[in-house]
């Protein structure tokens, strides 16, 4: 399956951080990648996302705008915009 790719744009990028804003249309997708830090993640509309993980797992999680929520480095999956509406989140990665 062939899906749009969403825009990346990069606002901060220093020795101590990487800010970047992403934003989907609807079923646009970030395409597969692992996170090689430790990122929080912060909802600027809400956000419907499906994630593929490795081994062909799937789950859909909704976050809600102005929410955040953080991971480990070493996450592995494609996000996917699962809903009818273009969503945005901004992730800052720690270095």
């Amino acid at each position: 399956m062939t899906r749009e790719s969403c825009t990346a744009t990069l606002l901060v990028d220093d020795d101590r951080v990487r800010v970047t804003r992403f934003d989907f249309a609807p079923g646009a997708e970030t395409g597969w990648h692992r996170h090689g830090h430790d990122y929080v993640i912060t909802a600027v509309t809400d956000c419907t996302m499906l994630l593929e993980e490795p081994g062909g797992a799937t789950r859909e999680v909704l976050v809600p705008a102005g929410s955040a929520y953080r991971r480990a480095e070493g996450v592995e999956h494609n996000v996917v915009n699962a809903g009818t509406q273009p969503m945005s989140f901004v992730e800052v990665e720690l270095k």
